[in-house]
């Protein structure tokens, strides 16, 4: 019988809506001291078990069957089955965007789900190695991820932190690799460009922009955020106001590494900076122009010798959240291939989830290198939904990672059924 047959079969003519209430009952119970909660919880479980057993009963392949309907309604599943009819593999590695992805300020809180946290913790347990791709510094995600996941998963071996959208790569347990600082494999003109602004970029602001903004502890990109809520209107004002200044700063720090040889001046640089990033970024245009600093120049008046310097360089605007400097050689995606180099994933098919452009680079290459799928929460950046829509139309509610999740996790017990 085929494969989407006995799909049809198992939610046609199982309660898979009860046993799934029952599996999630008995996976985030909540920790209690109390017998007759204990007794209630044993209740369950044994209920549970019975459920399954009626479906493994019902076929050959009865184990993995009951495991699917007790995991994925029936939407999860046939999508499963869609993605491992395409591809005719099993995902071998989780690559995870946090904020706005696994959790978000709108709807949970800014916590990762309960829910997430344990199918992530089952990934785990059947040996798919996850990696978490933050913008955030190490000792952010190494807190929230301990206090979620446990010491014991974190430190597993099995578990890998890309954190500053690619600047360093932490994987505990693995010796001389355990933390990867591929920043300092940057060469010295660029290390001085970020030395010279990260050493001015707070004492040199104005004091509006000084009270209205922090920079993130970062060990080498240069992030400011707001000292307002993310997407308030203050935030937007200032993370506007702190992307201008920036861009102003990198052109400066330019000049004065160029300066060394002679080359350019501070009013070039700067209209050069603000002709470039414009160029290269829509979102960066439009604050250029509602800020009223739109450069006169073009962007083919930028000499070779400048724009090769721009190439190596990101200039980063996330709406009303943070305005960043960053290296375009280390990226997510240099972190993602480092992180699955140390966790010996040698033929990677892996997820890409998540929100936002620093994303959506990792998303294209997976699917320019056949490397897996890409799935986005509904609220991501227009880019990043153009191309999941594209590819598999893998969207998920905001808030709502878990289920994606399970789809994948699914997907993962049908192919091991070949």
């Amino acid at each position: 019988m085929e494969r989407y047959d006995l799909l049809y079969r198992l939610y046609d003519e199982f309660d898979t809506q009860t046993l799934r209430e029952y599996q999630d009952f008995v996976d985030v119970f909540p920790p209690v001291d109390s017998r007759v909660a204990l007794e209630h919880w044993q209740d369950a479980s044994d209920e549970l078990e019975e459920r399954k057993d009626e479906i493994r009963e019902g076929f050959a392949t009865g184990g993995t069957f009951a495991e699917v309907a007790a995991r994925a309604n029936r939407e999860q599943a046939f999508r499963a089955q869609d993605l491992y009819s395409k591809y005719g593999c099993a995902v071998n590695a989780l690559v995870l965007d946090v904020d706005e992805t696994l959790r978000s300020a709108g709807s949970t809180d800014n916590e990762i789900p309960r829910e997430t946290l344990h199918v992530l913790t089952e990934f785990h347990e059947r040996g798919v190695p996850i990696v978490i791709c933050t913008g955030q510094t190490l000792e952010n995600v190494k807190g929230f991820a301990i206090q979620g996941l446990g010491n014991e998963l974190v430190h597993s071996g099995d578990v890998s932190i890309v954190y500053e959208a690619g600047t360093g790569v932490f994987t505990p347990g693995h010796g001389s690799q355990t933390k990867q600082l591929l920043y300092e494999g940057l060469d010295v003109e660029i290390r001085d460009v970020f030395d010279e602004i990260r050493s001015r970029v707070l004492s040199d602001a104005s004091d509006d922009l000084r009270r209205g903004v922090h920079l993130q502890g970062n060990e080498f990109n240069i992030t400011l955020k707001p000292n307002f809520d993310i997407g308030s209107s203050k935030a937007e004002t200032v993370i506007d106001e702190g992307l201008v200044y920036l861009i102003d700063l990198l052109a400066e720090a330019i000049a004065d590494v160029e300066t060394a040889n002679g080359d350019v001046a501070v009013d070039d640089a700067r209209e050069w900076v603000r002709a470039y990033y414009a160029d290269a970024d829509p979102e960066i245009r439009e604050v250029l122009e509602s800020e009223g600093e739109v450069a006169e120049a073009d962007v083919a008046d930028v000499p070779h010798e400048v724009r090769a310097l721009f190439d190596r360089i990101d200039v980063a605007y996330y709406h009303a959240d943070a305005a960043e400097i960053g290296s375009l050689e280390l990226n997510k995606v240099a972190g993602v291939e480092a992180a699955l180099d140390v966790l010996d994933v040698e033929d990677p098919f892996v997820v890409v989830m998540g929100d936002s452009k620093s994303d959506l680079r990792v998303m294209e290459w997976a699917a320019e290198h056949d490397y897996g799928i890409a799935a986005a929460p509904d609220h991501a950046s227009r880019d990043v939904l153009d191309h999941v829509m594209d590819t598999d139309e893998l969207v998920f509610d905001r808030g709502k990672s878990a289920e994606m999740l399970r789809t994948i996790y699914v997907l993962n017990l049908l192919a091991k059924l070949g």
